[in-house]
């Protein structure tokens, strides 16, 4: 490959790695053309995207990017997995995967520019943006409905005594 072609081609790359501040590095090798296009559609349903990129070239592209730690990562074959969504869906999708493809071997990943790199199985067990907005709108309705539970107490058992009062037949 040419300078000029391998110039333009980090460029792309840099274009679309500087707006990502999370990513996964794995090895495919061992995996067959079906197995890596079975892999490729798994991660494209999820939003996920998998490039094989020539590890000189990839850490160029990150350089400047929060990406960048990541490099470290990229040594001998490759394949950077990235996703606009939610690369902690991507991980637990390739967890899944690497249990039905043996030969699918999981490195590192790196989550919202955190310099800090982690196993994609420690990115796995992490939750998800689903999961997160759930129990913060859990834990906004949780002093609501117990403030409720309190004010409908009282009621009740203020209800309940004048329903006694006027049901009592009056001692003459």
């Amino acid at each position: 490959m040419s300078k000029v072609v391998k110039d333009m081609v980090t460029r792309d790359l840099h274009s679309r790695f500087a707006n990502l501040s999370s990513a996964c590095v794995v090895e495919l090798t061992g995996l067959d053309v079906l197995q890596q296009q079975t892999l490729r559609s798994g991660l494209r349903a999820k939003s996920g995207r998998l490039e094989v990129v020539k590890n000189s070239m990839a850490r160029r592209a990150m350089k400047g990017c929060p990406l960048e730690p990541l490099g470290k990562s990229l040594v001998g074959p490759c394949a950077v997995v990235t996703s606009q969504e939610s690369i902690i869906d991507i991980a637990k999708f390739l967890v899944k995967s690497a249990k039905t493809f043996k030969k699918l071997t999981l490195k590192k990943g790196i989550f919202e520019g955190d310099p800090d790199l982690l196993t994609v199985e420690e990115l796995s067990k992490m939750k998800g943006k689903r999961e997160l907005l759930g129990e913060v709108a859990m834990l906004i309705s949780s002093p609501g409905r117990a403030l409720a539970g309190c004010l409908r107490s009282p009621q009740a058992k203020i209800a309940g005594c004048v329903k006694k009062l006027a049901d009592r037949p009056e001692a003459a």
